[in-house]
């Protein structure tokens, strides 16, 4: 038995990996338990580095201001990118050769310049405020990225798709916006998601043009309580990292059940269908319609 990207492993293939995954799994372990005894060993699970969250809720409100920050730069910037990645795709797809010319490198020189040199080019030499200059650094760069996954989902299509929608008499701009950006968006949305989380992690970047995102926030607690509340205010920085960011794989993943099963809507499944075509056994064999 074989799938349609790769033949299914057989029993020595299985178990392979399955000692692998053990070996693995141990030897991970045993790294975390390296990590944990090396920080118990240094005093970073000491009662008194880890009070301050409890006898001092104003920490909460601090990193909460400095959440809130992070999360109003990254919405505001892929909006705009989604917006502007979008239209660069289109442009990338157009039948005129120059235009196709000029947005490639377009894309290109987006794709090429560092996050931070575009905040530091839009807060220095346009002058933008520093919210501003994180928006559109972010803006460039992820736009490029997008309009690459959206071409790539459109290019990736049947090319029957397009003929179909030429046959009805559809014009090429109602076939992409109609048919074949739909498709594309749908096919790319786990692409498009995962990029949305570097989007975020990358808003930490405004850290070093004076954003007050979450990362300035843990870094101005630590200057304030001291240097042995580094690692516990960074711990927590990095959990509420890590749970927007599982909460955004949470939403791709409903996302993606709900646009498959949209998009399989009324559609048999194949062990249903054979079992309607079959014919009937005993004694009045034959299709449906003759017994």
């Amino acid at each position: 038995m074989s799938s349609v990207l790769y033949d299914v492993p057989g029993p020595r293939a299985r178990r392979r990996a399955v000692v692998g995954s053990v070996v693995g799994g141990l030897l991970l372990l045993a790294l975390v338990a390296w990590a944990v005894v090396r920080l118990a060993s240094n005093g970073v699970f000491d009662a008194e580095r880890w009070a301050m969250f409890v006898e001092e809720p104003e920490i909460w409100t601090f990193l909460g201001t400095g959440l809130l920050a992070t999360l109003r730069a990254a919405a505001i910037a892929a909006v705009l990118a989604a917006v502007v990645g979008l239209a660069l795709a289109v442009l990338r797809l157009s039948t005129n050769r120059v235009v196709r010319g000029v947005t490639a490198v377009v894309v290109e020189l987006f794709r090429g310049l560092p996050v931070v040199l575009l905040m530091f080019f839009a807060v220095v030499a346009l002058g933008l405020p520093i919210l501003h200059g994180v928006v559109c650094g972010l803006t460039i760069y992820n736009a490029a990225i997008v309009s690459e996954i959206l071409r790539a989902g459109i290019v990736s299509l049947p090319r029957g798709q397009r003929e179909a929608g030429a046959a009805i008499g559809l014009s090429e701009p109602q076939i992409l916006w109609t048919i074949l950006l739909p498709q594309a968006v749908r096919r790319m949305l786990p692409a498009l998601i995962s990029q949305l989380v570097v989007l975020l992690k990358d808003t930490s970047l405004g850290y070093i043009i004076s954003y007050a995102e979450l990362l300035r926030s843990v870094d101005n607690l630590q200057n304030f309580y001291g240097s042995r509340s580094l690692i516990p205010l960074f711990f927590v920085g990095a959990t509420i990292y890590i749970a927007v960011n599982l909460s955004l794989s949470r939403v791709a993943v409903m996302l993606e059940r709900r646009g498959t099963a949209k998009a399989a809507g009324g559609t048999a499944r194949a062990d249903t269908v054979e079992r309607l075509n079959a014919p009937a056994a005993g004694a009045g064999g034959g299709p449906p319609e003759a017994r």
